[in-house]
Formats: structure tokens, C-alpha cells, sequence
């Protein structure tokens, strides 16, 4: 007789966490996560507690993964021009979205449009992951402007500021914009950061 398959709680979270990226907290059913999981309503309950716990675990996993995203591929290099590396990291939003036969956008600008500010505990940890991002431009920014990177007069702090929202802006049209279309709204953003031009 066949040994019944294992539940594997880290598996069925990254699942949770598709589900979620791909149609967001309010148009995800109980019953689209059952299936998703592939568990009873009962098993899920009881390893995640409820619909809002499990999506507040998908967002920490989801957090987690992009923060760790931003601050591997925001890291310049100690040879080079820094501020390619930028345009590198806003385009592969584009590519991630332009291969994702759903285009299923992010899960941070879902909870954003759909959370805010209704719930205290998703806006912590959008709070967070948005700051995190903030933080790794800015960053990136300043070992820019050390290098002589940047033209005169960018302000570090609200140029990050300005490419956080460039990302949330870009996840939301990446549902119906081509490669074209977003690749030059990412050159325009970028205009005027450069000395070079």
C-alpha cells in the first residue's frame, strides 16, 4: 500500500505565497488555497491558523525573499560604474513580470492597494519591505555619488525614495505594458542620475 504523501508546511507556504502574489488577499478563497496546498480545511487551519495568519507568513516569505533579491543584485561591484547596475536591477523587474505567464505583479503592491490602512500587521511588514528597498537604493546611490558617479544635485535620499516608487509603479503596469513600454519608462526615471548623462 502507498505511504500517504508528506505535508511539507515551507512547500505549501511558497504555494500560499503564489497564490497570493498571483490574485492578491481579498480574491483568494479558503477554498483556492485548500486546493492550492493540497490539504483539508482542518490541516490548514491548524499548521497556519487563519486566512489573514497565512497570508501575514506568505508576506513575511515573500519580504524576506525580495529583500534578500534587492540587496544581493543592488550590490555594486568594487570594479565598475555603479549606476548600470541600478538599470540592470529596475529591468529585471520588467523581465520577471514579462515571464510570469500570469503576470501576477507583486505581492507588496497587492497588499498596498489592498490591505492599507485597514491592517495594522500587513502595513508593518509593507512598511518594512518598502523601507528595505529604500534603503538598498539609497545605498547603491551613495556608492554612486562617492565614485562621482552621480550629477550634481541628486539628493541620495529622495532619488531612492523616487525608484521605490518607480518599482511599485512599474509592478502595476507590468499587467498590461509591453517590454518596450516599460524598459523606457525605466531609461526616463533614470535621466538626469548620471554625470556621464
Amino acid at each position: 500500500m502507498a505511504r500517504p504523501k508528506e505535508f511539507d508546511p515551507q512547500s505549501a507556504l511558497v504555494k500560499a505565497m503564489e497564490l497570493f502574489r498571483h490574485q492578491g488577499y481579498e480574491a483568494t478563497s479558503i477554498q483556492d488555497l485548500v486546493d492550492a496546498l493540497g490539504i483539508n480545511r482542518s490541516s490548514m487551519y491548524a499548521a497556519y491558523g487563519s486566512k489573514h495568519d497565512l497570508y501575514l507568513k506568505a508576506l513575511d516569505l515573500y519580504c524576506a525573499v525580495e529583500a534578500d533579491r534587492a540587496r544581493t543584485d543592488l550590490a555594486p561591484s568594487d570594479e565598475g560604474p555603479t549606476l548600470p547596475v541600478l538599470r540592470a536591477f529596475l529591468l529585471s523587474y520588467v523581465e520577471s513580470a514579462l515571464a510570469d505567464p500570469l503576470r501576477g505583479g507583486c505581492m507588496v503592491t497587492h497588499g498596498v492597494l489592498e490591505r492599507l490602512p485597514g491592517d495594522a500587521k500587513a502595513a508593518e511588514r509593507l512598511g518594512g519591505a518598502l523601507g528595505s528597498l529604500e534603503e538598498a537604493f539609497a545605498y547603491l546611490l551613495l556608492r554612486a555619488e562617492v565614485a562621482g558617479e552621480l550629477a550634481p544635485g541628486v539628493d541620495v535620499r529622495i532619488t531612492a525614495r523616487f525608484l521605490v516608487t518607480l518599482t511599485q509603479g512599474l509592478r502595476v503596469m507590468e499587467r498590461t505594458a509591453d517590454r518596450d513600454y516599460l524598459t523606457q519608462v525605466v531609461d526616463q526615471a533614470l535621466t538626469g542620475l548620471s554625470r556621464t548623462g
